[in-house]
């Protein structure tokens, strides 16, 4: 028999995988409906009962769904325990239990029998769901991993029908529905008859139903709660009127993808509604709480932090997924709020499972000086009200009002949503009940109502759903519906809408300044407060202890400087002890020794643990104390950088130390710090992703469901600044062009974005959706280099949340703020080139025995100079662009201060003084000083003004500033401070003119000063960089194999660079093999020969751990002899066949000479590969091993017994196979390249290599520029316009360049879009045809085939001779090797007598050769001889 049943309940459960013995977690049972059939389908039982509930309500969600109120259930109902056992007596007789989703009914019905301590009748009852017999059979997609979901019983009643069934979620209906559709599916064959059953004898027997729920009254029509439209029918009165209003309940947009309203635009528009104080409530986090209340204080409204925390029942507990109750916290003072930090951190440090969680227990032990409200329909009180029951409800309400007393509010919410007035209609109840206060509150999410279509879309975006699909607010979504606002209320109303909305309750408006008048006004910001540093006992001052002072941290760091003093400088000078002082009484006066303590320490111990620390940066640089404590490595005095342009003596401001580590190392030296300080004390920074313009347009587009190449076509039209700034300067023609710095084709674009805007289609809705979204916070990050170090537990100052990635925690707080807000700041920076230098030290160590030292290196190597000189800096840090390396052929720098002053020099602004710096160094132009006294500091920089540093010095000199006020008109000229500057101008020429200088010359000082001020760079930082420069560049000249090795090795994952960087190892001579099992390490080395071997890890799928097994047996056992020695000593369980095939696709295995890589991957028709065979040889050498281990006499290796493979001979690879081979697994070409064999041509032809087309501005002016490569890829395309182009990438041996080709250009090339090709191109630089003026394209000229240009370009070759190397032997060798390559082109001799310097040019008529690669191959090898093709160009 089946008995099929279905449940109509309380709602639902909170998890549906709970037992049914978890009795809070079961809803429960208002109707219970079942019918019983035989196996042929004969109804034999069929019953409909109501359950009179007992200690429960039934709620409302739940009502509207069935239908069924709790008064119609105490009316109509039936006791629980009788029904039941009635239900047990036909559950008795049957042997399967059916219905759709039968676990949720069975578990509901379980959980009562039992509450009512009855035995349970499923026991041995087979279950059959109608949902899992039918899913293939309705074949729905959309299922979870590409399977089929379950169809809902409407859909399966339809798929076997035809029709859907009416009267859904009434038990008695959905049970004939169930079985109705059980019956279908046995007569369709899907599911089984009972044994001794045919198909065709299964009838469904449907029975005589009563009245369905719904003919009832609904509780629309019952009891309808009050709606918005009765409420505002009202005037309020006199007394509302006059009462001041504040909202208590706003999100910002750090409800991240949540809310749309930006903090400065929400506190502007209360403040022009005339509001004193606001509340913010951000889901879940605190990341808005320093700017909202720094802005609102600054419009004179009082900030009320608050927060909206998901409340679960076990924060903890990630097993079920549990977002809990929205539950609204307000700060009454900044306990409160370092409460409600705590709270908000610990739901991401401990809670987070899908959202930042936290519970009863968290709240209880942070509940001091926090106000409770009963929130919206999300909080705890309000969802139980609407999905559990008002008796559970009243329980809730009791438990906050004991939690929190006279702070516990009732929050009241009239948005137009039925359920809202259903919550406010219990809670009004409640709180006459309890006496508890309720407030008016309109739980906002954007700023204006007009604002509610991009906020839904924001949600889309948040979801990954469309904004076609419909939406639900409150209930069950399932697949059919997505997550959406009902309607566009959920705006910063105005008072004057508030109390028009609760004109019935007036006493709701007066209730919110009662909570203002409860919360105090507080800043965040503070002084900075640094951890404790501990320092030796013999410095420690006992006064220190009571009064909170520095004393013992003074002395232990003036102990330190002068201990290093003494190993910097050979002598103590006056000098150099005067600057001490300085530093150190400055230093002690603003209170910061423990700041130097700290930093000298991690420094230290980074060094100790072989991290590389560089020598410094930033202003930092400028302090001699930093220098003897060895936080920085550059020498102050001697570079005269100020330590006033770092610390201020007249202006206390926290120092900013920032510095450099080698970027493998950096993490231990953080590590360093957390174990010292603990991992409660430090923590990174959170960084904020907002949507900018294209990103807004994009994600818009996306969630309206616009055609992708529409939505890319708006986004291309975006000018680089803000949508909002577009449009506010759309009638505003010339301000635009000057917004968009004068460039014609983008105000174009501006103004066509702007056209479509104004329409009324679709785009036009996505760009001005997307304006109110741009600037959203959309996605959290982390810093890439920012530490925070707290004296104590982090979340005692401020909220915290769990970094990505990382077992540290993240500040809530962004970089901006960090340091405002009291938190002591250090910027661990990671530099490659300090891992870069660290690496070549250790290969010259391990090829040459020499232990070099990159800051003892001489600081006047000739070598170096010679470098720098000639402009080779491809791979020197901070000089390896094109125009740096032009300059410094051009200044031809022969001490550091060139190189310092052109690091400065070399950015927009200073540039254009190089040109006159370069003539001045050569005498090309006078030097020249306004004063004679500015030739002290000018000298260097050949009397131009180019360091801060400079103007700080001159002026105390020529006007006697202070060094204080000196750094103020820095600071003041390079932020432009005009206020400051005009008070600064008086003082200076008054007190330079009374030192006797002229004041016209001081007046034409001080206007260059301004001019050129703001441009000028910090030379503390400059000399830093320009000494990590002159490491690497001392490293290229002296050590250049090793050097370029490492540059390869840390660029290794970069095959562009890589691909750049090998193309100038060819360049200086050095030769770069392929990897090889016998040479090469995991990065790229250096062999006995001094050429670079690539690194194994380059490989794709060689994998580390096979790698670093290859090395460690080769260094403890020698080198490999045979691919089978290979195969036996390489652990096998590191190498698989996988990563054998890698290796020696990338020529890994081409040491051994016996076989080639076409043997190692392929084999004759029914043979197998010679790895598989140097795989199986290894493996039976294994075996014959282990059994010789455990045989009766043992000892013999068995090595002996396994014969080697034999390896029939193959044809190898052709050369253009073998280098797409070794492409596809290292991602470049090694041995050689496709290119090579045309390599007359470029040598000859070729002006112009294709990465130089980056700089078209380089290339301007030039004649005819002409480049070869061989095409990589291509694409046929279509303009919006319908017009067809083209895009064709073509590589040389530098990289790749992309031409777009359109119209004539396109149609005239295609031709030549085929990918491998090998082409000749010429062209040249010209102005483009639409947009500005300086804007520059490269157009093609002409296109033609690489293999043809030999014959149609070449004239002749002309071959130079000496006259003292001209002999018959030498004539002999040429008649032969020009007799074996006959061709075409003419042969010129050319015979030079040098010390006479005449030549004389012969012509043979008789011999015409072919310029092949063969016949100058032949030519190199004579050294007498030099060579020229002779083109038409020549």
């Amino acid at each position: 028999m089946y008995l099929i049943f279905d449940t109509e309940t309380t709602g639902l459960p909170r998890s549906y995988n709970a037992p049914m013995s978890d009795l809070d977690n079961w809803p429960r049972l208002v109707q219970l409906a079942w019918q019983l059939h035989d196996e042929k389908g004969r109804l034999l039982s069929n019953k409909n009962f109501i359950i009179r509930p007992e200690g429960f309500t039934i709620p409302y969600n739940a009502e509207k769904v069935h239908g069924i109120s709790t008064k119609r259930a105490l009316e109509e109902g039936h006791p629980l325990q009788e029904i039941l056992q009635v239900f047990r007596e036909d559950v008795a007789q049957t042997k399967y239990l059916v219905g759709h989703n039968i676990g949720f009914d069975i578990h509901v019905v379980g959980s009562e029998f039992l509450r009512a301590a009855l035995v349970m009748p499923f026991e041995g009852k087979a279950e059959l769901d109608t949902k899992d017999i039918s899913t293939n059979f309705c074949a729905l997609p959309g299922g979870k991993g590409g399977k089929f979901k379950w169809p809902t019983l409407t859909e399966l009643h339809q798929k076997l029908f035809g029709v859907g069934f009416g009267d859904a979620h009434d038990a008695a209906y959905d049970v004939d529905a169930t079985a109705r559709c059980f019956f279908g599916l046995i007569n369709q064959k899907i599911q089984a008859t009972e044994p001794g059953v045919n198909w065709e004898e299964v009838r469904y027997e449907a029975p005589v139903l009563g009245e369905a729920n719904f003919a009832q009254p609904s509780p629309k029509q019952a009891s309808t709660p009050k709606t918005v439209k009765n409420q505002t029918s009202q005037a309020p009165s006199g007394e509302v009127t006059d009462s001041p209003f504040t909202h208590l309940h706003v999100h910002t947009q750090f409800s991240v993808l949540q809310a749309t309203s930006e903090i400065p635009s929400l506190i502007a528009k209360a403040k022009s509604q005339g509001m004193k104080a606001l509340a913010m409530t951000d889901h879940g986090n605190m990341m808005g709480a320093f700017h909202f209340v720094k802005e609102a204080m600054s419009k004179d409204i009082t900030p009320i932090l608050g927060g909206e925390f998901n409340l679960c029942r076990d924060r903890k507990n990630k097993t079920a997924k549990d977002d809990g109750y929205q539950t609204v916290l307000l700060a009454k003072n900044k306990a409160g709020y370092h409460n409600l930090a705590k709270l908000a951190s610990y739901a991401n440090i401990e809670g987070f499972y899908y959202v930042p969680r936290i519970d009863k227990e968290l709240l209880v032990q942070y509940k001091g000086d926090l106000i409770a409200t009963t929130g919206g329909i999300w909080g705890e009180i309000p969802y139980l009200i609407l999905n559990v029951g008002e008796t559970q409800a009243e329980e809730a309400f009791i438990w906050w009002k004991e939690q929190f007393g006279d702070d516990f509010y009732v929050e009241l919410n009239r948005h137009g949503i039925p359920e809202e007035d259903k919550v406010n209609e219990v809670l009004l109840e409640f709180a006459q009940k309890y006496e508890v206060k309720y407030f008016a509150a309109n739980n906002s999410y954007y700023n204006e109502k007009g604002d509610a279509k991009a906020h839904d879309i924001l949600l889309c975006v948040k979801d990954g759903e469309l904004v076609e699909k419909p939406k639900k607010y409150v209930g069950k979504r399932g697949r059919e519906f997505r997550f959406g606002f009902p309607n566009d209320e959920f705006y910063l109303k105005s008072p004057e809408e508030m109390k028009q909305l609760f004109a019935d309750l007036p006493e709701a408006i007066h209730c919110t300044q009662e909570i203002v008048d409860k919360c105090e006004a507080y800043k965040l910001a503070r002084e900075v407060l640094l951890p404790k540093f501990d320092i030796p006992e013999e410095f420690k001052h006992p006064e220190d202890e009571a009064d909170g002072g520095k004393r013992g941290e003074n002395s232990y760091l003036r102990y330190l400087t002068f201990e290093g003093a003494k190993k910097r400088y050979p002598e103590l000078t006056p000098e150099i002890q005067e600057r001490l002082d300085f530093e150190l009484k400055t230093i002690e006066n603003t209170g910061y020794p423990g700041y130097f303590l700290i930093v000298q320490d991690f420094t230290r111990a980074a060094r100790d643990m072989g991290v590389s620390v560089g020598p410094g940066r930033g202003s930092a640089a400028g302090s001699a104390v930093a220098y003897c404590v060895g936080i920085t490595n550059i020498d102050p005095i001697k570079y005269d950088l100020l330590f006033e342009r770092f610390l201020n003596p007249d202006r206390v401001s926290l120092p900013d130390i920032d510095i450099d580590f080698d970027d493998e190392g950096r993490q231990a030296v953080i590590d360093y710090v957390i174990n010292k300080y603990g991992s409660n004390q430090v923590a990174q920074i959170i960084t904020y992703g907002t949507m900018a313009a294209k990103s807004a347009i994009r994600d818009t587009a996306r969630v309206l469901n616009l055609p992708l190449a529409e939505a890319g076509r708006l986004a291309n039209l975006v000018p680089e600044i803000k949508l909002k700034t577009l449009f506010e300067l759309a009638k505003n023609r010339p301000a635009l062009l000057e917004k968009l710095k004068g460039q014609g084709e983008l105000l174009q674009k501006a103004e066509e974005l702007i056209r479509v805007a104004q329409g009324i289609d679709e785009s036009a809705k996505t760009i001005n959706q997307a304006t109110v979204l741009e600037g959203s916070v959309r996605n959290t990050g982390i810093h890439a280099c920012g530490v925070i170090i707290t004296p104590s537990d982090i979340t005692n100052f401020v909220p915290v949340a769990l970094a990505k990635d990382s077992d540290m925690v993240c500040t809530q707080f962004d970089n901006a703020v960090v340091e405002s807000a009291g938190l002591l700041k250090m910027d661990f920076l990671g530099l490659k080139t300090l891992t870069l230098i660290k690496d070549a030290i250790k290969i010259v160590k391990e090829r040459h025995g020499i232990q070099l030292d990159a800051d003892e290196f001489p600081i006047d190597d000739v070598k170096t100079y010679e470098l720098f000189q000639r402009g080779e800096t491809v791979g020197i840090f901070q000089y390896e662009s094109p125009g740096m390396q032009k300059y410094m052929r051009e200044l031809k720098p022969t001490v550091f201060a060139d190189l310092i002053a052109m690091n400065a020099l070399y950015r927009p602004g200073p540039l254009a003084y190089i040109p006159s710096f370069i003539k001045r160094k050569h005498g090309a132009e006078p030097i020249s000083y306004d004063l004679e006294d500015m030739k002290e500091y000018l000298e260097e920089t050949y009397g131009i003004t180019v360091y801060q540093e400079q103007v700080m010095l001159l002026s105390q000199k020529i006007a006697g500033f202070t060094k204080g006020e000196a750094d103020v008109l820095r600071k003041a000229m390079g932020k432009k401070q005009k206020d400051v500057l005009d008070k600064m101008k008086p003082k200076f020429v008054e007190q330079a003119a009374a030192k006797g200088h002229d004041a016209k010359r001081l007046e034409k000082i001080w206007t260059d000063w301004e001019a050129f001020a703001s441009y000028a760079f910090n030379k503390s930082h400059s000399t830093c960089y320009a000494w990590i420069a002159y490491q690497t560049a001392y490293l290229k000249a002296n050590h250049p194999a090793e050097y370029m090795a490492s540059v390869l090795s840390n660029n290794m994952n970069d095959i562009t660079q890589v691909t750049f960087f090998m193309e100038e190892c060819r360049r200086m001579g050095i030769s770069v093999l392929g990897p090889d099992v016998n040479e090469s390490k995991s990065g790229f080395t250096v062999n006995s020969k001094g050429e670079i071997r690539f690194g194994m890890a380059a490989i794709k799928g060689a994998g580390a751990g096979a790698v670093d097994e290859i090395i460690k047996e080769r260094i403890s056992n020698g080198p490999y002899s045979t691919i089978f020695e290979f195969a036996k000593r390489v652990n096998s369980r590191a190498l698989n066949k996988k990563t054998m095939e890698a290796l020696a696709m990338a020529g890994s295995f081409d040491c051994f000479k016996e076989h080639h890589r076409r043997q190692y991957l392929e084999a004759p028709e029914g043979d197998i590969s010679l790895i598989e065979k140097a795989s199986r040889y290894a493996q039976k050498i294994q075996q014959e091993e282990d059994s010789a281990q455990v045989s009766l006499f043992g000892g013999s290796s068995g090595t002996a017994a396994v014969p080697l493979p034999s390896v029939p001979p193959m044809e190898p690879f052709s050369q253009i196979q073998q280098l797409n081979i070794e492409k596809e697994v290292v991602g470049l070409f090694i041995s050689g390249h496709p290119l090579d064999e045309y390599q007359l041509e470029i040598d000859s032809f070729t002006n112009t290599t294709l990465t130089a087309l980056t700089d078209l501005e380089g290339l301007r002016g030039k004649n005819e520029l002409r480049m070869a490569g061989s095409v990589a890829s291509f694409v046929h395309r279509t303009t919006k316009n319908g017009k067809p182009f083209g895009t064709l990438t073509v590589e040389d041996y530098h990289g790749s360049f992309t031409f777009f080709l359109f119209g004539e250009d396109y149609v005239k090339f295609k031709q030549y879009f085929m990918t491998g090709w090998f082409l000749f191109i010429s062209g040249g630089v010209v102005q483009k045809k639409w947009g500005n003026e300086n804007e520059l394209e490269f157009k093609i000229n002409a296109i033609s085939l690489l293999s043809e240009i030999r014959g149609r370009l070449i004239k002749g070759l002309k071959v130079n001779i000496n006259l003292n190397d001209l002999t018959y032997e030498l004539m002999e060798k040429l008649e032969t090797i020009t007799s074996k390559y006959k061709g075409e082109a003419k042969l010129y001799i050319e015979v030079v007598d040098q010390q006479e310097n005449i030549s004389l040019e012969l012509f043979s008529k008789k011999i015409k050769i072919d310029p092949s690669a063969e016949l100058i191959k032949e030519l190199k090898l004579l050294p007498e001889v030099a060579y020229k093709i002779m083109d038409r160009w020549s």
